[in-house]
């Protein structure tokens, strides 16, 4: 693990273990947003007369639970599985990456969104990517709180299953605990503001679909719900005794370990 908030060694930025990692968080954020918002549209094509029925959230949900898992697998070991820059953030907080490291992985997360919301327009014959925004009757102090709250809650657990160096054999499941509290939290806030809990998430479709409608609660409130987390679970529930370097076998190389 990277010293505390270090910003990292200038041949970092060229090593091929970013390049992997980046690539990486590209790959696992286009899987990740195309099913999502796939789903998204899906429903909007099914019922597009009458309006989604109210089960039409828990498919949702289930769908980005289950791309989420599959994305966080595919990519763990490789890049730690962020597929979201409020994770990313939120290590970042930690000291768990460097700041080369994150600006990265923000760079791959944001076109993975971006590429996945083009091949989504493109293979649905032009349907405009929805997006998140802030139902009606719903305020946007409401909605950024809500935003942190259920962020809050992801980086938590990403952190108790996969950044903790006390998780052992938790860390198993790490993958399908991070995609039940994202499609968990769907089922709670999507009515209110959709659930985003995902800057790149929000942000390919909102570009592609070019819906800007309180865009910025999608960024505020996961980066400082993310943020909370980590500075919580950092630095006051993981223990501060030095940790051996082999607990931390799903870390991104840090700088010193090149």
């Amino acid at each position: 693990m990277p010293r505390r908030h270090e910003f990292g060694r200038a041949d970092e930025a060229t090593h091929p273990d970013s390049m992997r990692a980046a690539l990486a968080e590209f790959v696992s954020t286009f899987v990740f947003v195309f099913a999502g918002e796939g789903s998204v549209l899906a429903l909007d094509k099914l019922y597009k007369e009458t309006g989604p029925l109210a089960s039409g959230l828990v498919v949702v949900a289930l769908a980005h639970a289950l791309a989420l898992f599959s994305a966080v697998a595919s990519s763990i070991n490789i890049s730690g599985g962020h597929v979201n820059p409020a994770v990313t953030f939120g290590s970042l907080v930690g000291g768990r990456i460097s700041v080369i490291r994150a600006v990265y992985y923000w760079v791959a997360q944001l076109l993975g969104s971006i590429v996945a919301a083009l091949l989504l327009r493109l293979v649905t014959n032009g349907m405009r990517p929805v997006g998140f925004h802030v139902q009606s009757g719903v305020g946007e102090v409401h909605a950024l709180l809500l935003e942190m709250a259920l962020t809050f809650g992801v980086v938590y657990t990403v952190y108790a299953t996969a950044l903790d160096p006390r998780r052992g054999s938790l860390g198993i499941i790490a993958p399908l605990a991070i995609g039940f509290i994202v499609g968990a939290n769907i089922l709670v806030g999507g009515p209110f503001d959709g659930a985003s809990m995902n800057p790149a998430r929000a942000f390919g479709p909102a570009l592609i679909g070019w819906r800007w409608r309180s865009h910025w609660i999608y960024w505020v409130g996961p980066f400082l719900g993310g943020g909370l987390a980590a500075l919580i679970y950092e630095y006051i529930v993981i223990s501060t005794e030095p940790v051996p370097r082999h607990s931390h076998q799903h870390q991104p190389l840090a700088p010193e370990d090149y």
